[in-house]
């Protein structure tokens, strides 16, 4: 079985179906998304609807990210609202538009409010890695993690965390395009929403694959700065 690790989608579909074209997905695979599926990019929707086809099959462990956590406020409150739609919530209306329409919060299907909403997992771990959107505190155990860390905190060389293991997280995009790690925490946001790229690690090998929405791909080995 092969661990893979998908960093912040954005809502782009174009770089996903890339992806799973090149590294070619199994049944046998579990796909591991770091959150932050929607906002951004050009079509969240078609991002929800192949997270959860992928989850129903018991092929996918989703990740919360803050742009899910944006997403769920704004379906409860105009002020939340306000603050998603400045952070790229737009984007994401207008996947959903009908003919003529801008989009509007009661076109989301109740399914996809639902995975972002509920579906989503502030974390998972194996018996070597352990997979967050953001960050965690070095020596508190997963399950005491603050929200904070969990969704917002950036990607500052953290420490070792205390259960050995080694965290693999996205949210703080590597401009230059390229996974950073730095031996016991590996970032894989590669800042497909601004023209970057869409990466998924497999977390046993170091290998990984990318693409982006123009459809190009390619490949690298992690190179650890540890």
């Amino acid at each position: 079985m092969r661990y893979l690790a998908i960093g912040d989608i954005h809502g782009s579909m174009g770089a996903l179906s890339a992806l799973e074209d090149y590294v070619s997905f199994t049944q046998a695979d579990r796909l591991i998304t770091l959150g932050d599926h929607v906002d951004r990019g050009p079509d969240s929707r078609a991002v929800l609807d192949w997270l959860i086809k992928r989850k129903e099959a018991g092929t996918l462990i989703p990740i919360r990210g803050n742009h899910e956590l944006m997403m769920s406020a704004a379906c409860k409150s105009e002020r939340h609202y306000d603050e998603w739609i400045a952070c790229g919530g737009d984007a994401v209306l207008r996947s959903y538009a009908r003919s003529g329409s801008k989009g509007e919060i009661e076109d989301i299907p109740d399914a996809h409010r639902q995975f972002v909403e509920r579906d989503c997992r502030p974390y998972f771990e194996t018996g070597t890695h352990f997979f967050v959107h953001a960050s965690v505190y070095p020596d508190l155990p997963l399950d005491e993690q603050p929200d904070y860390m969990l969704y917002w905190e950036k990607f500052n060389d953290p420490a070792p965390h205390e259960s050995g293991k080694i965290m693999v997280c996205g949210h703080t995009p590597q401009r230059d395009g390229v996974p950073r790690s730095i031996g016991h925490a590996i970032c894989i946001d590669t800042h497909i929403y601004a023209g970057g790229w869409l990466t998924c690690l497999d977390v046993q090998t170091g290998e990984y694959w990318q693409a982006n929405e123009r459809g190009q791909v390619r490949a690298g080995v992690l190179d650890s700065d540890a």
